[in-house]
């Protein structure tokens, strides 16, 4: 097997390891009681998911990115696309942001993580 890519374990809840175990318990975002719930190690190859305690507060400063790339990428799509709507843009904003809060969380945790954790080799694996 290839070596795991950093951005294909972010996108797709892997580890950034092995690429292969899953991150977090359930695949959804959306999954009201777990959505938050992360394994400690990788259920394919034993990376530890929490390497200290606290190592998870970086993850805001990637959230944070994340939140102000969407705003801008929205803002610039409104002013371009739907000048004559731009009041929605400040009514929509909000409840999209709330709605997508779940998905930015995890993607900024499993940035953190891999910004950190170096891809195995294909040797280290076999």
């Amino acid at each position: 097997m290839a070596k795991p890519s950093k951005i294909y374990s972010v996108l797709f809840n892997k580890c950034p390891q092995c690429g292969e175990g899953d991150f977090f318990i359930t695949k959804s975002a959306y999954n009201l009681r777990n959505f938050d719930k992360m394994n400690r190690h990788c259920p394919n190859c034993g990376a530890d998911f929490v390497p200290e305690p606290g190592f998870y507060q970086g993850a805001l400063y990637v959230s944070y990115a994340l939140y102000v790339a969407f705003m801008v990428i929205y803002f610039l799509i409104f002013v371009n696309l739907f000048r004559e709507y731009l009041d929605y843009f400040l009514i929509s904003i909000i409840p999209i942001l709330v709605i997508l809060t779940p998905l930015f969380y995890r993607m900024a945790r499993r940035t953190w993580l891999a910004l950190f954790i170096k891809p195995a080799s294909s040797k280290e694996r076999a």
